[in-house]
């Protein structure tokens, strides 16, 4: 069985351009989490959609699926977040536990509530690479040059541009295995460790690699949302 796992449980700080967390600001006539949530409605391989938001927000979430999803509504359940991006795939996980209960074959597709443009083409690419490889993580490749600094002021390496790629998401897990993985960390390790997929890969998880889009972008900045309004036809805000 594969679920989604869509995560709102940011609360936007970086935009300080709003009263509301960004994944609820409007893109075009509505709101950039629904968009996200759209494209997962839309894949019939998904069977279950759960969406981790903060829990002041939770009841906001509710009314907006009731105000604009038409589809399979009944297939999407809301859940308190955690303190971290990690703590709310956890609590996604013990829902879909709760609802579902323990399988191997059970599978997580989880992805940003603020990478609105993720495909279909990402989305079932995903889905394919996690059955059979069981970890995965949506990147796209390098393209200008990636410099390391260790103290933000002087460069300490220049990489080899061909080994490099930039993280997107989906990022996709057999839900029993990034279970067991969450839970041999330590606390200061779960603090520090806050990309799911690094956590496989610090326990020598072999994790696969699925091709993502430039299109895919996360919208983190007040940037990165006037592109995104550009993007969707929508007014572009000062």
């Amino acid at each position: 069985m594969v679920f989604g796992g869509i995560l709102a449980g940011g609360i936007g700080s970086r935009m300080n351009m709003a009263d509301m967390p960004k994944q609820f600001l409007n893109l075009g006539d509505k709101p950039m989490v629904i968009h996200t949530l759209e494209k997962f409605l839309l894949c019939p391989k998904i069977e279950q959609i759960y969406i981790g938001v903060h829990p002041n927000w939770v009841v906001h979430m509710e009314d907006l699926v009731d105000k604009y999803i038409h589809i399979r509504k009944e297939c999407v359940h809301i859940v308190s977040g955690g303190g971290d991006r990690n703590a709310t795939i956890m609590n996604i996980v013990d829902a879909v536990e709760r609802d579902y209960g323990e399988s191997e074959e059970h599978y997580i597709i989880t992805h940003d509530s603020v990478r609105p443009f993720v495909t279909s083409r990402i989305i079932n690419d995903n889905i394919d690479a996690v059955l059979s490889h069981n970890i995965c993580d949506t990147v796209i490749a390098a393209t200008d040059t990636i410099v390391v600094s260790e103290d933000g002021n002087m460069i300490a390496d220049i990489p080899v541009r061909s080994k490099m790629y930039q993280g997107q998401t989906p990022q996709s897990f057999q839900v029993n295995l990034l279970k067991r993985l969450y839970e041999a960390l330590g606390e200061e390790e779960k603090a520090v460790l806050t990309d799911a997929c690094k956590i496989a890969v610090v326990q020598n998880e072999p994790v696969y690699l699925v091709k993502g889009e430039p299109s895919n972008l996360k919208i983190t900045t007040v940037s990165d949302y006037k592109v995104a309004q550009a993007m969707v036809g929508g007014k572009v805000v000062d």
